[in-house]
């Protein structure tokens, strides 16, 4: 662009998906792959918004004490802004104070979108104390390293990597370094796929490695289809469980995250509110970890229904819970699931929903409005809440306020070292 365009800006804070704030000419600029307390020069890339410009820093002219080379080559500054490779934008930044910008993006949150008090939020971590962002067991010095599944695209000429952040645009690799040594072992760096749309690699806690091509969706008619793809099913182990599960399912990325988040959520529920033989719920269940670390906690008298909106999850829910004979995997839309419970419920049940623990994990854009209100009307006991965006928990935590449920506790992991990304679990109760 041209020289004008380009802007020294001081960088302020950090705010939400990655980027940092700075101001030029009264006006919010948000600019990745810098931090607090730095100098840069930047390229302002879009000023498509009213409210805030997007900047895209092209030197670092006075770099903060807390920069490191960055973990991975691809994603380097050194490179121009659109040839970095994305999904590594916290990767210049020593790993303890990543936790911190983490921790801040957390309690802004708290704040802004949820409207808790500041003495609330001083206390809603471990102890009564502030929220801390936790490292996993045997995380690597400088979190690398830690990823079971990757995603590569493919662009036209078969080549394989990532987009470049805020694009379409691939960006050839030869290596991963968030990726574990299996998963690097098993990428095809340097192989073609022509036509093809995406490759994954997945690597089990067993030492399986799988490649799995997919092609692109195709028009029929009117609609846009995608290909039929095969299953191919995996077993990843808990502590002493196995679970049965396919490759392309979901499964939590880092290595050490089923096992910190089993530990976690079951540590989260308060035994004092928990009745095993209640219709609790585990929503967005998956292939049923939640469910599974709630019956190992409390026994073989657990009733649990575990939902979820995949076919193929739910099935594999059904193997992985048959260990408790009150466990029951349902196939359905969250919302629909919840607003059925809700209207149609009798008397019996409405009891046993009151003495519930629910335990939701949704996607990275949260339950929402619709669902919150749904569970609310249940009154359960108490709510466990397993969060990737905290921004998205924190609106909820405000829709959940709105009924009575205050936040009891939360606890955060670092699940995604060298990116921006964030795990929570949160305790609500009336």
């Amino acid at each position: 662009m041209p020289q004008k365009d380009e802007v020294e800006l001081d960088i302020t804070n950090v705010a939400h998906g990655g980027v940092f704030v700075a101001r030029h000419e009264g006006r919010v600029v948000f600019v990745p792959d810098t931090m607090p307390g730095e100098r840069v020069r930047a390229r302002i890339a879009d000023t498509s918004h009213d409210r805030f410009w997007r900047g895209e820093v092209v030197e670092v002219v006075e770099a903060s004490a807390e920069r490191q080379p960055h973990v991975w080559s691809a994603a380097s500054v050194d490179r121009a802004p659109g040839q970095r490779a994305g999904g590594a934008e916290f990767g210049h930044i020593r790993l303890e104070h990543q936790r911190e910008l983490k921790r801040r993006v957390i309690e802004d949150a708290l704040q802004r979108t949820a409207k808790l008090a500041p003495e609330a939020i001083a206390a809603a971590g471990l102890g009564g104390g502030r929220v801390e962002v936790e490292p996993v067991d045997d995380e690597t010095p400088d979190g690398t390293g830690w990823r079971t599944r990757v995603r590569l695209q493919v662009d036209a000429e078969g080549r394989i990597g990532p987009f470049a952040p805020r694009s379409h645009t691939v960006i050839p690799v030869e290596d991963h370094p968030l990726a574990t040594p299996l998963v690097q072992e098993a990428t095809p760096f340097g192989r073609l796929f022509p036509g093809a749309e995406s490759v994954d690699v997945v690597a089990t806690g067993l030492g399986a490695s799988h490649v799995l091509v997919n092609e692109p969706p195709v028009r029929s008619g009117r609609r846009t289809v995608r290909p039929r793809r095969a299953p191919v099913p995996i077993r990843e182990r808990v502590g002493d469980r196995e679970f049965r599960l396919d490759a392309r399912g979901f499964w939590q990325v880092h290595r050490g995250a089923a096992q910190t988040l089993t530990t976690a959520v079951a540590s989260a529920v308060d035994e004092a509110l928990f009745d095993p033989r209640a219709a609790n719920l585990d929503l967005y269940g998956g292939v049923g970890l939640l469910a599974a670390a709630l019956g190992d906690r409390f026994g073989s008298t657990l009733r649990i229904t575990s939902v979820e909106s995949s076919e193929a999850a739910t099935d594999d829910a059904a193997e992985n819970l048959a260990d408790w004979v009150g466990a029951a995997a349902v196939t359905d839309r969250v919302e629909r699931f919840v607003a059925r419970l809700a209207s149609d419920a009798s008397a019996t049940e409405r009891a046993r929903l009151r003495a519930a623990t629910v335990v939701l994990d949704p996607p990275r854009s949260g339950a929402g409005r619709e669902v919150v209100d749904a569970i609310s009307s249940l009154d359960p006991a108490q709510v466990v809440y397993v969060a990737c965006d905290p921004v998205a928990l924190a609106r909820d935590l405000a829709f959940f306020a709105g009924h009575g449920y205050a936040l009891r506790g939360m606890r955060a992991f670092d699940l995604f070292p060298n990116t921006h990304h964030v795990e929570a679990v949160a305790t609500l109760t009336r």
